[in-house]
C-alpha cells in the first residue's frame, strides 16, 4: 500500500492524531526532497564536465583548418562561458548545490583546456608537472569562492598527480609542496564535516584525503628506505585510530576509510615483515643514528607517532583503557620490534606471534559484539598469517596441511557458534 493510503487508514481507524499525520507527511517530502536534490546535484555535475568535454571534442575536429586568432577565441570561450555561469550561481542560486558544484566543475575544466589550448597555439615551453601545479593553483579559489566539493575533490586529485609526476617519475624532491597543497583544503573538509557529515562529498573526501597521503607519504623516501617502514605503520596507526573517533564510528562501515585503510594497510604489512628475508635485509641495510635521525623519513616516522600518540592519548581522557583497540597499539609495537630487528631475525617471530594474537582479539570481540563480520575478519587474518608460512620452506606438507585443516574447522565451528548463539537469544 501506499503511504497516503496508510496515513488515511490510521487516521481512520484512530491510531494517530492529525497532526501526526500532517508531521509523518512532512517528513516524507523531504526525504523526497533531498533524494531528489542529490540526484540534480549529480546530474548537474556530469552534465557540466560532458558538455565541457564535448566542446573541445568539437572544436579538436576542426582545430587544424581555423587560424590563431580564432584558435585562441576558442580556447577562452569556454573559460568565459564557465565564468559566467559561476557568477550567476554566486548572484542568484547562491543556495543551490547543484548550480554551484556543475559550475564550478566546468569552470575548472575550462581552465585546463584554455591554458593547454594557449600553450599549444604559442608554442608554449613547460612540462607536464608545471602545467598540473598551474591548473590547480589557478582553480583553488573556486573550492572557497563557489563552495564547491567537486572543485575540492577535483583538486585533490589533481595536487596528488602533481606530486606523483615530480617524485616517483621525475625523481625529484619537491613533493613538500603536495603538503602545503594539502592542507589549503582541511579548511572546506572541516566546514563539511560540521554541516554536511552525512553527505556523499564528506564520504569521497573521507576517502580520498587518506588514500592521497598514503600515495604521497612514499615520495619521502631518501636516504634511509628502510624507515619508510616504520612511517607507513605509524600512518596505518594513525588512521585506525582517527576511524574509532566517535564521528567516524557512527559511520557505516564501507564509508569509514579511515578504519578500512587503517586496518588493511597494517596487517598487510605485518605479512610482509612475517618472513626472515624481510629482516636479514633490514640487517644488511646498517642504519647509522646520526644520518638517520636527519633523513625525512625519521621526521615523517616521528611526527606521524607524535599524532597517533596525540590522538590516544585524548581518547585515554574520555575512555577505560579496555576500550582501547589491540590495533590501535600495533604502530607503537612495531617501533619496539623493528629496532630490535635491526640486530636479530627474531623480530619475526614475534611479528608472527603479533599477528596471531591480533586475529585472536579480533575473534574474540566479534563473538563478544556478536558481529560475524569482525568475527570472518579475525579468523581472514589467522588465515593469511598460515598461508604466509605456507611459503616458508622448513615446514613440511603434513604440518602445512594441518594448519589448513585447522584454520577451515575454526571457520566452520565459530560461524556455526555464532548463528546458533543469535537463534537462541532471538
Amino acid at each position: 500500500m501506499s503511504l497516503t493510503k496508510d496515513i488515511s487508514e490510521l487516521l481512520n481507524a484512530k491510531i494517530i492524531t492529525q497532526d501526526t499525520a500532517d508531521n509523518i507527511r512532512a517528513y516524507y517530502k523531504s526525504k523526497g526532497g533531498n533524494s531528489t536534490n542529490r540526484l540534480f546535484i549529480v546530474f548537474g555535475v556530469l552534465g557540466a564536465i560532458l558538455v565541457g568535454l564535448g566542446i573541445i571534442l568539437i572544436i579538436a575536429h576542426n582545430w587544424d583548418e581555423l587560424s590563431r586568432i580564432t584558435k585562441t577565441i576558442f580556447a577562452f570561450v569556454p573559460l568565459v562561458t564557465g565564468q559566467l555561469f559561476c557568477g550567476y550561481a554566486l548572484l542568484k542560486k547562491k543556495d543551490s548545490t547543484a548550480w554551484r558544484e556543475s559550475s564550478a566543475s566546468f569552470l575548472f575544466f575550462a581552465v585546463g583546456a584554455c591554458i593547454s589550448l594557449v600553450s599549444q597555439i604559442y608554442n608554449i615551453p613547460g612540462d607536464l608537472s608545471s602545467f598540473i601545479i598551474t591548473w590547480m593553483l589557478l582553480c583553488f579559489p573556486l573550492i572557497y569562492l563557489m563552495r564547491s566539493s567537486m572543485a575540492s575533490l577535483l583538486y585533490l586529485i589533481g595536487i596528488t598527480f602533481y606530486a606523483t609526476e615530480i617524485s616517483y617519475w621525475s625523481y625529484s624532491s619537491e613533493s613538500f609542496t603536495f603538503w602545503l597543497l594539502l592542507i589549503t583544503i582541511l579548511p572546506h573538509y572541516y566546514s563539511l564535516y560540521k554541516n554536511k557529515p552525512k553527505s556523499n562529498f564528506m564520504i569521497f573526501h573521507n576517502w580520498m584525503i587518506p588514500v592521497s597521503v598514503l600515495i604521497i607519504l612514499g615520495t619521502l623516501a631518501d636516504h634511509a628506505e628502510t624507515i619508510m617502514f616504520i612511517a607507513y605503520m605509524n600512518l596505518f596507526g594513525l588512521l585506525y585510530i582517527i576511524g574509532n573517533l566517535e564521528f567516524f564510528k557512527q559511520q557505516k562501515t564501507r564509508n569509514n576509510a579511515y578504519k578500512i585503510l587503517g586496518s588493511l594497510g597494517t596487517i598487510i604489512l605485518l605479512l610482509i615483515m612475517s618472513f626472515d628475508w624481510f629482516w636479514e635485509e633490514i640487517i644488511r641495510d646498517e642504519l647509522y643514528f646520526k644520518e638517520l635521525i636527519r633523513s625525512s623519513e625519521f621526521f615523517a616516522s616521528a611526527i606521524i607517532a607524535l599524532l597517533s600518540f596525540g590522538i590516544l592519548f585524548f581518547k585515554l581522557k574520555k575512555r577505560s583503557v579496555n576500550e582501547i583497540k589491540p590495533l590501535e597499539l600495533v604502530f607503537a609495537l612495531y617501533i619496539i620490534i623493528f629496532i630490535i630487528g635491526t640486530y636479530s631475525t627474531f623480530s619475526m617471530i614475534l611479528i608472527n606471534i603479533l599477528v596471531f594474537a591480533i586475529g585472536i582479539l579480533t575473534i574474540k570481540s566479534g563473538a563478544k559484539q556478536n558481529h560475524l563480520g569482525i568475527l570472518n575478519f579475525g579468523l581472514l587474518i589467522i588465515t593469511a598469517l598460515v598461508i604466509c608460512r605456507f611459503f616458508d620452506e622448513d615446514l613440511s606438507f603434513v604440518i602445512r596441511g594441518i594448519l589448513f585443516v585447522s584454520v577451515g574447522v575454526g571457520f566452520f565451528a565459530t560461524n556455526y557458534w555464532l548463528i546458533k548463539k543469535r537463534k537462541v537469544n532471538e
